[in-house]
């Protein structure tokens, strides 16, 4: 159960209403509704997810960056929309629960993705050069690794919020592992 005030985007006001009927018309979200508590902090989502969204990382690869990180912290709620997403993005099942695990066999990019993102999560952003060294051997520029980090954040804005919110999850449930 939800820690925090469900905003019923039927009855918001303000920014809060602006958002809902405009870049979340009809993406009525428990992470939104839980967010809407603060107009700021889900404009802020809605603008580094968006923002990002128009990199060089392909929808695939922000969605391993995604999986990688649900998994890693624990995040009932982002494995599940990401392995809901990253199957729309075109990730096959398989790749979702690989992804989830920190590698994905047989696409030497989004298993550098996979890798580079455990990397950050478990050395904290204190990434070694051979880290950098073999996410850059797949093709990977520094725009890339830039980028990495940018979702790396959004993800772990995600995550933290939904660990305190406890929000309900409102996707399919994933796989389970192991």
């Amino acid at each position: 159960m939800p820690r925090l005030n469900v905003v019923d985007p039927a009855t918001a006001t303000g920014k809060t209403k602006e958002l809902f009927d405009g870049p979340l018309k009809g993406k009525h979200l428990n992470i939104f509704k839980g967010f809407a508590n603060s107009p700021a902090a889900l404009e802020a989502y809605l603008n580094l997810s968006g923002a990002l969204a128009g990199g060089s990382l392909s929808k695939k690869e922000g969605e391993v960056v995604a999986l990688t990180m649900g998994e890693s912290s624990g995040c009932d709620y982002c494995t599940a929309a990401h392995t809901t997403l990253g199957k729309m993005a075109g990730l096959t099942d398989e790749q979702t629960v690989q992804a989830r695990q920190g590698h994905v066999d047989g696409d030497p990019k989004l298993d550098a993705v996979a890798k580079f993102t455990s990397a950050l999560y478990e050395k904290r952003g204190h990434v070694s050069d051979d880290d950098l060294a073999k996410f850059r051997a797949v093709g990977f520029d520094d725009g890339a690794v830039a980028e990495v980090v940018g979702h790396f954040a959004l993800n772990t804005l995600t995550n933290y919020f939904n660990h305190v919110n406890n929000t309900a999850v409102d996707f399919p449930s994933p796989p389970k592992i192991g």
